[in-house]
C-alpha cells in the first residue's frame, strides 16, 4: 500500500544539500507529489511531499536522508498522511488562486499582520510568502522599497468588501495593499499607458503655465476640482485655457526644463522596455512637453492637447480633439488593436478623475498618488511608493540592491 510522506528539512544550508536529498530520493520508486525550498539568511526551510511504494520503502528513506545529512545542522521530520488527508489537499489545491501584493518604504509585522488577517477573514489562506524588494544594508529612509507578495487560495465571495478593507489598513498603516487574480497574463501583459501631469511628473503643466501668465491661483483651484472629479474636465480644460490667453511661447522652455520626472519613472520605463512593453503617454496635458518625455524615457506613443499659438503668443482656443476622459479611453483601445493584443494585455496609471475611464478598461489600472475618488474607483492604488511600484504588481523582482 502506497505511503504519503511530508519530508520538511531546516537548517543550516549547505552546498549540494537539495541534491543529496533528491539523491537519497531517487534510489527508491518514489514520486514526488509536490515540492517548496526557501533559504531566508543562511537557513533551509525545504518540504517535499512525496509517494512511496511502501511503508518500509518510506522507513529506508527516513534512515538515509538523516545518514546523508551533514552533521546535526539539520533536523528531518516525517510526516505520513493518510489517503483522506492527500484527497483533502487535492481538492485545496485546485481552489481559485490570487496574488496579494503589500508594498511600503518599510514593511511591518503590524502591516503584514493586518493583510493576513483580513484575507483569513474573507476565506483566503496564505499559500507562499516571497519578498520582491531587494535586501539592503541601508536603514529606511523616504526612497527605501520593500515589497512582499503572498499567494493565497480561496472562495472570494465578497471581492469589493476585501478591497473596502485593503484600501482602510493601507490608509492607517501608510501602505498599499493589491489584489489580484493569479493568472497567466499578469505577469505578461504587453502595453502600459500613462497619464502625463501629476503621474509621469511632479506637477501639472497647466498650472505652470497660468503661473507665467499671472492666473495660477485661478488655474489651479479649477485643476484641483477637474482632478477630483468635482468638474468636467473638457468644460475645465478650455476655461483654464481660455485664461492663458496671450501668454507668450517664449516662457514654454524654461517650464519644460524645470518639469521633474516622478521618482520611480526612469528605472519602470526602463525595466517595460527591457520586458518588450509597448509604452505610451495619454494625457490632458500639452504635446509640447509631452514629447520631451518621450525622447527622455524613449516611450513609443504620444497623445495630448496642442497648444494653439498665433504669433509667438498663445490664443487660449482648445484645439480638437481634446484628450478628454473618453478619448484616454478610445486611444487605449485603438493603442491595443493596433499593437495586436487584447485590452487585458495593458496597463494604465494616472491619477485624475479623467483617468477612470481608462484605469477601469485596462487589464491593470493602478490610481497614482491620485485623489480619494480615483484611489477609491481604481482596482489598484498605489501611494506610498514610487512609479516603479507598477513593477511589483506584475510579480517583477528587484535585481541585486537596486532595480
Amino acid at each position: 500500500m502506497r505511503e504519503i510522506v511530508l519530508i520538511s528539512i531546516t537548517g543550516e544550508d549547505r552546498p549540494g544539500l537539495t541534491a543529496a536529498i533528491l539523491g537519497v530520493l531517487a534510489q527508491g520508486a518514489v514520486n514526488i507529489l509536490d515540492i517548496r525550498q526557501a533559504v531566508i539568511h543562511g537557513n533551509l526551510a525545504f518540504g517535499i511531499l512525496v509517494e512511496f511504494a511502501d511503508a518500509a520503502r518510506a522507513v529506508s528513506a527516513h534512515l538515509d536522508i538523516e545518514a546523508s545529512l551533514p552533521g546535526s545542522a539539520q533536523r528531518v521530520h516525517f510526516n505520513r498522511l493518510s489517503e483522506a488527508e492527500h484527497q483533502d489537499w487535492l481538492a485545496t489545491s485546485g481552489r481559485q488562486r490570487h496574488v496579494a501584493t503589500l508594498m511600503s518604504r518599510q514593511v511591518t509585522a503590524e502591516q503584514l499582520q493586518r493583510v493576513t488577517a483580513i484575507m483569513a477573514r474573507h476565506g483566503l489562506e496564505v499559500e507562499r510568502i516571497d519578498r520582491l524588494s531587494a535586501q539592503t544594508s541601508e536603514a529606511p529612509s523616504a526612497l527605501s522599497k520593500s515589497c512582499f507578495e503572498l499567494s493565497v487560495h480561496g472562495e472570494l465571495t465578497d471581492p469589493q468588501a476585501l478591497r473596502r478593507e485593503f484600501l482602510n489598513a493601507a490608509q492607517e498603516l501608510n501602505a498599499d495593499i493589491a489584489l489580484q487574480e493569479d493568472s497567466l497574463l499578469r505577469c505578461h501583459r504587453r502595453l502600459a499607458v500613462f497619464d502625463m501631469d501629476s503621474t509621469l511628473i511632479e506637477a501639472e503643466v497647466i498650472d505652470e503655465l497660468a503661473k507665467a501668465a499671472g492666473v495660477g491661483e485661478l488655474v489651479s483651484a479649477i485643476t484641483e476640482r477637474a482632478m477630483a472629479g468635482e468638474l468636467d474636465f473638457r468644460a475645465s480644460f478650455k476655461e483654464r485655457l481660455a485664461l492663458l490667453k496671450g501668454l507668450d511661447v517664449s516662457v514654454l522652455d524654461a517650464i519644460g526644463a524645470s518639469l521633474r520626472l516622478t521618482e520611480g519613472a526612469e528605472v519602470l520605463f526602463a525595466e517595460l522596455k527591457r520586458l518588450g512593453y509597448k509604452t505610451a503617454i495619454l494625457s490632458g496635458g500639452f504635446t509640447y512637453f509631452a514629447r520631451q518625455l518621450q525622447a527622455k524615457l524613449g516611450i513609443d506613443y504620444v497623445f495630448a492637447n496642442e497648444l494653439e499659438v498665433v504669433d509667438g503668443k498663445c490664443t487660449g482656443v482648445a484645439i480638437e480633439p481634446i484628450v478628454d476622459a473618453q478619448r484616454k479611453a478610445d486611444l487605449l483601445r485603438e493603442l491595443a488593436e493596433k499593437e495586436g493584443l487584447s485590452l487585458e494585455q495593458t496597463i494604465a496609471v494616472g491619477d485624475g478623475a479623467n483617468d477612470l475611464p481608462m484605469l477601469a478598461i485596462a487589464g491593470l489600472g493602478v490610481a497614482f498618488r491620485a485623489k480619494p475618488l480615483v484611489r477609491h474607483s481604481a482596482r489598484q492604488a498605489i501611494s506610498t511608493l514610487g512609479l516603479d511600484g507598477v513593477l511589483y504588481l506584475l510579480g517583477v523582482r528587484d535585481q541585486g540592491g537596486q532595480r
